[in-house]
């Protein structure tokens, strides 16, 4: 995705088919009916994992580390790295990770058997976040024994930033108490990477449809609805953390209903 004379490369690690009732509800027990971002034959949903790669002068900045290595009946991740050396960067290359929020499928690849992947970089997350799955009474074993090597690397947010020059830290809380989207912007464009303010077009075109794995549910469903109204007016191209192929979208009103469209 260009951004201006900026480019903005998804970096896939894997995928993921969750059922959808898994992933989704509806108040009215409506069923899935999206056609932009359909189920399969066995009711599951595509959901991709990976990273998002921005070049910015001298900075190389991704959005998030995937999952890692990791393997179950609907999962599969590990090819981050081999991905990352396919679009021209090694993990040495890499100055800046800037995660959306904390969960496993957004950290994975920070450490790899103890050491640090990315061995030159910053990392920057919301303070609250680290909070929440690291110290406090909420803290997540897997996650804390993950990231402890990147504690003395990391510079945290608290509120709006801009990062580098093009590069924006939103807070936007509900997923995750210190979920944080990012604003790409050169030359009068801009793009937004959305992490898991919502997984599926449908949330977009239906704000009925409610995320079935934020923390707290009444607040991601108000973020989501206000990120959505922002991008039906401005027409910027965005992409949450799981769409296939972590593909890109615009959204639009038209007669008063969202409508969704592929960026290409």
């Amino acid at each position: 995705m260009k951004v201006g004379n900026l480019t903005i490369v998804p970096i896939v690690d894997g995928t993921a088919h969750e059922l959808i009732e898994a992933a989704v509800s509806h108040p009215d027990g409506k069923v899935w009916d999206c056609v932009d971002h359909p189920t399969d034959e066995n009711g599951r949903i595509r959901l991709d994992i990976g990273s998002f790669l921005i070049q910015i002068k001298d900075r190389v900045v991704l959005v998030d580390a995937g999952g890692g290595v990791y393997s179950d009946e609907g999962t599969k991740t590990g090819a981050m790295l081999d991905n990352l050396r396919r679009a021209g960067f090694e993990p040495d290359d890499v100055t800046d990770v800037c995660f959306t929020h904390m969960h496993w499928d957004h950290v994975g690849w920070s450490t790899t058997d103890g050491q640090i992947t990315f061995p030159n970089a910053t990392f920057r997350l919301h303070e609250k976040d680290w909070s929440y799955f690291m110290t406090g009474v909420t803290a997540v074993s897997q996650i804390r024994d993950l990231l402890m090597p990147i504690e003395s690397r990391v510079e945290p947010i608290d509120a709006e930033t801009e990062i580098i020059p093009g590069l924006i830290a939103r807070p936007a809380p509900g997923h995750t108490p210190g979920t944080t989207i990012f604003l790409i912007h050169d030359a009068g464009e801009r793009a937004l990477l959305l992490g898991d303010t919502l997984h599926t077009v449908g949330e977009l075109t239906e704000p009925e449809w409610v995320g079935m794995w934020d923390i707290d549910p009444v607040a991601a469903g108000i973020m989501r609805n206000r990120i959505a109204d922002e991008l039906a007016e401005s027409g910027d191209p965005f992409a949450p953390a799981h769409f296939p192929e972590l593909a890109f979208g615009r959204l639009a009103t038209v007669e008063g209903m969202r409508k969704f469209t592929w960026a290409h």
